[in-house]
């Protein structure tokens, strides 16, 4: 299965002294992002990047671009800031709970955590939806935050996806359930961001949680995985790919097809699929003629246990 076919756009915004530069980059394949390195320190310097995971994606020019084309966009503050204690002989850097990972200098690690190219399952916390805060002692506080912010937007505007990490990373994906796909314009993905940010800031100066949080906030693909059934009436016009086996009980082959939801049956918790009228489906030698009667008049049942995982599927 194929994930989401991503354009990045990604601008890098360094504060020094209270001043700003900011940077864009050209767009490389379907999902807009724009990422934000805040350098607490006044004493900053900026040096180019040598962090190999950056340079991958950015190239700088002094203009923000603002063709901004797609609508899956993604924001990202990166803070650093040390926390240490002096005594009359030495100084020591203060034991906080919360730390997240840090350099030799104690500084925060420049860069970003890039998030594993993993096959999506739902409730993963990423492309499958779901929150997973994996242990860390500030996830249910920034989670709180993450919601209460969300108060602040329409009711259209929900969580898809929530996943912080022991180095101090949170990651939300908004789902716009009003937009054709569930994706946010721009405008919402960056109030929200600044808005949390800034939330997530005054938390930190206060104790509650790390000072040093990093957040990236975006949208679902495209290609968002689903929930059966609760997803499907949803998204009941658009073609999807659903993985299936066709004996839950034998250690049967996964299928896979393209597919249009006909029906589903509550009574029985089964799906009724027929076959979407896409290239996949059509005969190599009809030359793009529609499907034939035979086709159209197919249907496949699957009870729901007996979907593996269901995709928005984009012809291309």
């Amino acid at each position: 299965m194929k994930c989401s076919r991503k354009a990045v756009l990604q601008a890098l915004l360094l504060h020094s002294t209270r001043s700003r530069r900011s940077f864009s980059s050209s767009s490389l394949s379907s999902v807009q992002t724009v990422s934000f390195l805040l350098a607490s320190s006044p004493s900053h310097t900026h040096h180019s990047l040598q962090n190999p995971l950056l340079s991958r994606f950015l190239s700088f020019s002094l203009k923000p671009n603002s063709s901004l084309s797609s609508s899956f966009i993604t924001h990202r503050f990166l803070s650093t800031s040390t926390t240490t204690t002096s005594s009359s002989s030495s100084e020591e850097e203060e034991e906080d709970p919360f730390q997240c990972e840090t350099n030799e200098d104690g500084e925060s690690i420049d860069g970003w955590e890039e998030e594993a190219e993993t096959e999506p399952e739902i409730g993963d916390g990423g492309d499958g939806g779901g929150i997973v805060l994996q242990g860390v002692p500030w996830g249910e506080q920034v989670l709180s935050i993450a919601n209460d912010v969300l108060l602040q937007f329409s009711n259209d505007m929900k969580l898809y996806a929530f996943k912080t990490t022991p180095r101090g990373y949170i990651y939300v994906r908004l789902d716009n359930l009003s937009n054709e796909y569930g994706c946010p314009g721009m405008e919402e993905l960056e109030n929200y961001s600044q808005e949390f940010k800034k939330r997530l800031d005054d938390e930190g100066e206060l104790g509650k949680i790390p000072n040093n949080l990093a957040l990236e906030v975006s949208s679902p693909g495209a290609e968002r995985i689903l929930m059966v059934p609760d997803d499907l009436h949803r998204f009941k016009d658009k073609p999807m790919r659903v993985c299936y086996v066709e004996d839950v009980e034998s250690k049967c082959p996964e299928k896979d097809g393209i597919y249009m939801l006909d029906s589903i049956d509550a009574e029985s918790e089964s799906c009724l699929w027929k076959l979407a009228d896409v290239k996949e489906n059509r005969d190599p030698q009809s030359k793009g003629r529609p499907l034939s009667r035979k086709q159209r008049d197919w249907r496949l049942k699957l009870t729901f246990g007996m979907h593996k995982r269901v995709f928005l599927y984009l012809e291309y």
